[in-house]
């Protein structure tokens, strides 16, 4: 990853997501913010949107719809 590089994550086929797979999102995060790079999360289902708001990580992520809105 570069710098002004923007990694889309499309989440719409995940069906489960514990905290390990939360875990693996945010290190994705810091690894993009480490290249000076940014990380789109797309098509987030609804359950795993009501944890992110949950425990604040709605305000980390940069969240949209889908794919084509993630610019």
């Amino acid at each position: 990853m570069s710098a002004g590089q923007c990694l889309v994550l499309d989440l719409s086929g995940l069906a489960f997501c514990d905290s390990s797979g939360i875990t693996a999102l945010l290190a994705a995060r810091q690894h993009a913010l480490a290249a000076d790079a940014d990380i789109v999360l797309t098509a987030v289902p609804a359950n795993l949107m009501r944890v992110l708001t949950l425990v604040g990580l709605d305000q980390v992520f940069t969240l949209r719809p889908d794919s084509s809105a993630a610019s």
